[in-house]
């Protein structure tokens, strides 16, 4: 009798394992793509210095709503491509948001996923990839910030930069590691009219700049203190800081006589291929691209609506159109500064010394 019960007792415990095994293999809460988590890696600026940026907002509405949680890690354009691709075998984000040319770059590594978040229809053709890998999110333009505090007499031109009374107190973010930093790169051979002149430009500009940094964010708090007088930035961001900030001043250089000019920056998100929350990231695009979130892009980030049907009107709004009036802004050949990146990154670590 009791080798009888013992055999019941071995079997039934064996249907339970299989049972087990079963369930697991069909998905099982043990499994990784169940966990209530997102991680994002993005540039920085979209972040409020007191946690009143569109992402604290954004990312609190969204795990309000989805009981999923945020997980989120910042730096540099650049450096969140590299820590991507460094990371490429065992994927431990499921969104990116960077800078142009570096979403480019991410898609041109294979770093990305097809996905088209609900909204993205509202996005004008040249702010989204063609076959849905990247979206933009939140619009923005490039520029150059001032001490107002400190120059009664703003600069107006690339030239006035290179007056001895700048020496030490000019410093622009590393090209090819800041998405900013390379916007001065993109934005200065356009404006000399090539590589070869503006690579001369910056060579000379290289007597008054402090030196590299890997971080755009952190040029403005030294601008403002007047530890810098003029440094790179971008409007969202620097239109931000400035509400903490206030000594800071948004301006567009321009080439002796010739308009103040910029180009369109935005903060581009796509979904990681091989991502370890792949639904999840899912979900979070959808919500950055939805209405709600949208509406608040420009009040509570101060940057500029992706989806071309938001229309917004608060304060913050008026006062970044205010702020493009006069200049010209023209647009970048993405896919050639893509192809060529490295080259241009080469030629300006040539022309600085850096």
């Amino acid at each position: 009798m009791r080798t009888h019960a013992l055999k019941q007792s071995l079997a039934a415990l064996g249907a339970l394992s299989l049972a087990t095994v079963t369930l697991t293999a069909c998905g099982g809460t043990s499994a990784a793509s169940d966990e209530k988590v997102v991680t994002v890696y993005s540039a920085d600026g979209l972040k409020g210095e007191n946690g009143d940026g569109w992402y604290d907002k954004v990312f609190a509405e969204f795990e309000k709503e989805t009981g999923i949680k945020v997980k989120y890690v910042e730096g540099g354009s650049g450096e969140m491509v590299q820590r991507a691709v460094r990371e490429k075998s065992n994927t431990q984000a499921d969104v990116l948001v960077t800078l142009p040319p570096f979403i480019q770059q991410a898609d041109a590594k294979g770093l990305l996923a097809a996905y088209e978040p609900k909204g993205a229809d509202q996005v004008d053709a040249a702010d989204k990839a063609p076959d849905a890998k990247w979206t933009s999110v939140v619009n923005n333009y490039f520029g150059f910030i001032y001490n107002k505090k400190r120059l009664a007499d703003p600069p107006r031109t690339w030239e006035e930069l290179l007056d001895p009374a700048y020496k030490e107190k000019i410093q622009y973010s590393t090209p090819g590691v800041a998405g900013d930093g390379t916007a001065v790169l993109i934005k200065a051979m356009h404006d000399f009219g090539g590589q070869e002149p503006a690579m001369e430009y910056l060579k000379r500009l290289q007597t008054n700049n402090v030196g590299p940094s890997a971080s755009t964010g952190k040029l403005a708090p030294k601008v403002d203190k007047g530890e810098l007088l003029v440094a790179n930035g971008d409007v969202q961001m620097n239109y931000a800081q400035s509400k903490d900030m206030p000594n800071l001043a948004i301006w567009f250089p321009a080439k002796g006589d010739g308009k103040p000019t910029s180009f369109a920056l935005p903060y581009a998100a796509g979904l990681l291929a091989k991502a370890p929350h792949s639904e999840n990231g899912k979900k979070l695009l959808d919500f950055l691209l939805s209405e709600t979130a949208q509406r608040d892009v420009s009040a509570a980030g101060g940057g500029f609506a992706a989806r071309k049907d938001i229309k917004a009107t608060d304060a913050n709004a008026t006062e970044l159109n205010g702020l493009l009036e006069g200049v010209e802004i023209f647009e970048p050949d993405w896919a050639n500064i893509g192809t060529n990146l490295d080259t241009y990154i080469d030629a300006w670590k040539t022309a600085t010394g850096s």
